[in-house]
């Protein structure tokens, strides 16, 4: 499921080999599950951020703001019968940033690589939903759950 880590891995002890340097961004890996719809995630989950907080090592409660934006509110997805799914974006309250991305739909496979290059970046979800997306596309869930996160949604 994974071989696109594998890869990234690869090249990174290539890199490393020829002296260079080789990087891995392990929190920004995209998992995708391969059914009819698709689930694909990166980053932490809604659990895993309250875990963090409770746990007594750390010192800095981890305060996080969610943005959720269902398939059936996308128009393109209404015009093709596809509208099962959502898209969930959980963000760091304070500075926004981008702490995980959560998909369903028909096209998440493809849809997380917009989350991943986010994260990867150190985006927050408002840079996101700045960002123009096509209309229609499926992509737009992702702009609208962005908004979200910070109680901006058009659509929704």
């Amino acid at each position: 499921m994974l071989a696109h880590k594998a890869e990234e891995e690869g090249i990174a002890a290539v890199e490393n080999m020829l002296g260079e340097r080789g990087h891995v961004n392990y929190d920004a890996i995209p998992g995708v599950i391969y059914t009819h719809p698709e689930i694909a995630f990166v980053g932490k989950t809604e659990e895993e951020l309250k875990n963090e907080s409770k746990c007594k090592l750390n010192f800095v409660e981890v305060v996080y703001s969610k943005g959720f934006f269902p398939m059936m509110a996308n128009s393109r997805s209404r015009a093709m019968h596809d509208g099962e799914g959502f898209v969930k974006v959980l963000t760091d309250k304070k500075t926004d940033r981008i702490l995980g991305v959560h998909m369903i739909s028909s096209v998440a496979g493809e849809a997380i690589a917009e989350a991943v290059l986010a994260m990867e970046y150190g985006a927050s979800a408002e840079d996101v939903a700045r960002t123009c997306h096509a209309h229609p596309t499926m992509s737009e869930a992702v702009k609208e759950a962005c908004l979200g996160a910070y109680d901006k949604t058009i659509n929704f």
